[in-house]
Protein backbone atom coordinates (compact mmCIF):
# COMPACT_ATOMS: atom_id res chain seq x y z
CA UNK A 1 0.00 0.00 0.00
CA UNK A 2 1.13 3.55 -0.72
CA UNK A 3 0.66 6.77 1.26
CA UNK A 4 -1.61 9.49 -0.13
CA UNK A 5 -2.14 11.61 2.99
CA UNK A 6 -1.81 11.95 6.73
CA UNK A 7 -4.68 12.88 9.03
CA UNK A 8 -3.30 15.64 11.24
CA UNK A 9 -6.45 16.82 13.02
CA UNK A 10 -10.21 17.08 13.04
CA UNK A 11 -12.00 20.13 11.61
CA UNK A 12 -15.24 21.35 13.11
CA UNK A 13 -17.77 19.12 14.86
CA UNK A 14 -19.37 17.36 11.88
CA UNK A 15 -16.69 14.70 11.35
CA UNK A 16 -14.33 16.35 8.87
CA UNK A 17 -10.64 15.54 9.13
CA UNK A 18 -7.71 17.74 8.14
CA UNK A 19 -5.25 15.99 5.83
CA UNK A 20 -1.76 16.81 4.65
CA UNK A 21 -1.67 15.46 1.12
CA UNK A 22 1.21 13.24 -0.02
CA UNK A 23 0.01 12.78 -3.60
CA UNK A 24 -0.34 14.86 -6.73
CA UNK A 25 -3.48 13.02 -7.83
CA UNK A 26 -6.66 15.02 -7.19
CA UNK A 27 -8.84 11.98 -7.90
CA UNK A 28 -7.66 10.30 -4.68
CA UNK A 29 -9.96 12.62 -2.71
CA UNK A 30 -13.01 12.59 -5.00
CA UNK A 31 -16.39 11.76 -3.48
CA UNK A 32 -17.02 8.02 -3.74
CA UNK A 33 -13.33 7.02 -3.69
CA UNK A 34 -12.08 4.63 -1.01
CA UNK A 35 -8.94 5.23 1.01
CA UNK A 36 -7.49 2.91 3.63
CA UNK A 37 -6.71 4.23 7.11
CA UNK A 38 -3.67 2.67 8.75
CA UNK A 39 -3.09 3.30 12.45
CA UNK A 40 -0.06 1.76 14.20
CA UNK A 41 0.00 -1.99 13.43
CA UNK A 42 -3.75 -2.32 12.85
CA UNK A 43 -5.29 -3.75 9.69
CA UNK A 44 -6.08 -1.13 7.00
CA UNK A 45 -9.62 0.23 7.44
CA UNK A 46 -11.52 1.18 4.26
CA UNK A 47 -13.11 4.64 4.36
CA UNK A 48 -15.34 5.96 1.58
CA UNK A 49 -15.16 9.69 0.88
CA UNK A 50 -18.48 11.51 1.32
CA UNK A 51 -17.11 15.05 0.95
CA UNK A 52 -13.94 16.94 0.09
CA UNK A 53 -12.82 20.55 0.02
CA UNK A 54 -9.62 22.54 0.30
CA UNK A 55 -8.92 24.84 3.23
CA UNK A 56 -5.63 26.77 3.35
CA UNK A 57 -2.86 24.19 2.75
CA UNK A 58 -5.01 21.23 3.86
CA UNK A 59 -7.57 18.90 2.33
CA UNK A 60 -10.71 18.54 4.44
CA UNK A 61 -12.41 15.17 4.02
CA UNK A 62 -15.65 13.75 5.34
CA UNK A 63 -16.02 9.97 5.35
CA UNK A 64 -19.31 8.10 4.91
CA UNK A 65 -20.93 7.06 8.23
CA UNK A 66 -18.65 9.37 10.27
CA UNK A 67 -20.71 12.51 10.96
CA UNK A 68 -19.40 13.61 14.33
CA UNK A 69 -16.06 14.82 15.70
CA UNK A 70 -16.17 11.98 18.24
CA UNK A 71 -16.30 9.43 15.39
CA UNK A 72 -13.06 10.68 13.79
CA UNK A 73 -11.05 11.88 16.80
CA UNK A 74 -9.18 8.54 16.92
CA UNK A 75 -8.12 8.92 13.25
CA UNK A 76 -5.61 11.67 14.12
CA UNK A 77 -2.08 10.65 13.16
CA UNK A 78 -3.28 7.94 10.82
CA UNK A 79 -1.99 7.45 7.29
CA UNK A 80 -4.37 7.24 4.32
CA UNK A 81 -3.23 4.73 1.71
CA UNK A 82 -4.20 3.11 -1.57
CA UNK A 83 -3.47 -0.39 -2.88
CA UNK A 84 -0.82 -0.88 -5.54
CA UNK A 85 -3.47 -1.81 -8.13
CA UNK A 86 -5.08 1.62 -7.56
CA UNK A 87 -1.95 3.48 -8.66
CA UNK A 88 -2.47 5.64 -11.74
CA UNK A 89 -0.44 4.99 -14.90
CA UNK A 90 2.20 7.70 -15.26
CA UNK A 91 3.48 9.45 -18.36
CA UNK A 92 7.01 8.89 -19.58
CA UNK A 93 9.51 10.74 -17.41
CA UNK A 94 7.20 10.68 -14.35
CA UNK A 95 7.86 8.42 -11.38
CA UNK A 96 6.32 7.48 -8.07
CA UNK A 97 8.46 8.31 -5.05
CA UNK A 98 8.68 4.63 -4.07
CA UNK A 99 10.26 3.89 -7.47
CA UNK A 100 12.99 6.50 -6.96
CA UNK A 101 13.86 6.02 -3.28
CA UNK A 102 16.52 3.32 -3.08
CA UNK A 103 17.97 3.95 -6.55
CA UNK A 104 21.75 4.16 -6.85
CA UNK A 105 23.02 7.46 -8.29
CA UNK A 106 25.93 7.54 -10.73
CA UNK A 107 27.82 10.42 -12.36
CA UNK A 108 28.34 10.77 -16.11
CA UNK A 109 31.74 9.05 -15.50
CA UNK A 110 29.89 6.06 -13.93
CA UNK A 111 31.13 6.89 -10.42
CA UNK A 112 28.66 5.93 -7.70
CA UNK A 113 27.62 8.93 -5.61
CA UNK A 114 25.27 7.09 -3.24
CA UNK A 115 21.63 6.06 -2.87
CA UNK A 116 18.47 8.16 -2.94
CA UNK A 117 17.04 8.09 0.57
CA UNK A 118 14.34 10.76 0.42
CA UNK A 119 12.49 13.10 -1.93
CA UNK A 120 11.76 16.70 -0.94
CA UNK A 121 9.11 18.85 -2.65
CA UNK A 122 10.08 22.42 -1.76
CA UNK A 123 8.56 24.16 -4.76
CA UNK A 124 9.12 24.25 -8.51
CA UNK A 125 10.78 20.82 -8.71
CA UNK A 126 11.51 17.87 -6.46
CA UNK A 127 14.90 17.48 -4.82
CA UNK A 128 16.37 14.02 -4.38
CA UNK A 129 18.43 13.49 -1.22
CA UNK A 130 21.38 11.20 -1.97
CA UNK A 131 23.07 9.49 0.95
CA UNK A 132 26.79 9.08 0.26
CA UNK A 133 28.87 6.25 1.66
CA UNK A 134 31.02 8.91 3.35
CA UNK A 135 30.26 12.57 3.88
CA UNK A 136 27.16 14.72 3.85
CA UNK A 137 24.04 14.07 1.83
CA UNK A 138 23.90 15.50 -1.69
CA UNK A 139 20.81 17.38 -2.88
CA UNK A 140 20.03 16.65 -6.53
CA UNK A 141 17.35 18.80 -8.20
CA UNK A 142 15.06 16.76 -10.45
CA UNK A 143 15.62 18.83 -13.60
CA UNK A 144 16.68 17.77 -17.12
CA UNK A 145 20.04 19.54 -16.86
CA UNK A 146 21.02 17.32 -13.91
CA UNK A 147 19.06 14.05 -14.04
CA UNK A 148 20.00 12.48 -17.37
CA UNK A 149 18.56 8.97 -17.09
CA UNK A 150 16.27 7.11 -14.69
CA UNK A 151 16.04 3.33 -14.85
CA UNK A 152 13.58 2.22 -12.15
CA UNK A 153 13.82 -1.43 -13.24
CA UNK A 154 17.56 -1.52 -12.51
CA UNK A 155 17.23 1.04 -9.66
CA UNK A 156 19.85 3.30 -11.29
CA UNK A 157 19.90 7.06 -11.88
CA UNK A 158 22.52 8.85 -13.99
CA UNK A 159 23.24 12.50 -13.27
CA UNK A 160 25.42 15.26 -14.68
CA UNK A 161 26.67 17.30 -11.77
CA UNK A 162 26.41 21.04 -12.08
CA UNK A 163 29.04 23.20 -10.44
CA UNK A 164 28.34 23.61 -6.73
CA UNK A 165 26.24 20.45 -6.22
CA UNK A 166 29.13 18.66 -4.52
CA UNK A 167 31.02 20.16 -1.59
CA UNK A 168 34.62 19.48 -2.51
Amino acid sequence: MYDVGKIVNTHGVRGEVRIIRITDFEERFMVGETLYLVMNDEQPRPLKIAGHRKHKQFDLVLFEDFNNINDVELFKGGMLKVHEEDLTELSEGEYYHHEIVGCAVYTEKDEKLGTIKEILSPGANDVWVVEQLKGKDILIPFIKDVVKEVNVKDKKVSVELMEGLLDE
